[in-house]
């Protein structure tokens, strides 16, 4: 099973994609904390809703980013599209509220 990995391509693709899953994992991981420290009790709906709005945002950006795929030149799209995740996860330490808040949420998180 192991054999595959003597393919130096496949394992390059292989272990990028492995870091690319750590990573969107360690980021839904940064959401929750972040929803938990912003909302407190309402960490739950302000967790759906980020993860809502990513899915949505998948299924709407999907088609598109097919159309530029097929006319942009792979590899580097797929690095600049990583460079784009990694800078939404820079961004995350600066967020101070709950933007897509109920009023309840956004009076109570007032700092």
């Amino acid at each position: 099973m192991l054999s595959v990995l003597n393919n130096r391509t496949y394992r390059h693709l292989f272990t990028a994609q492995v870091i690319a899953l750590v990573g969107t994992g360690l980021m839904t991981v940064a959401l929750g904390l972040l929803a938990y420290e912003l909302a407190g009790a309402d960490a739950g709906a302000v967790l759906g809703t980020a993860l809502a709005i990513k899915m949505l945002a998948y299924a709407g950006v999907a088609p598109v980013a097919q159309a530029f795929a097929d006319r942009l030149p792979r590899r580097s799209l797929l690095v600049a599209l990583d460079l784009v995740r990694a800078a939404v996860a820079l961004c995350l330490p600066f967020v101070t509220e709950v933007w897509q808040g109920t009023p309840q949420n956004s009076e109570k998180n007032v700092r």
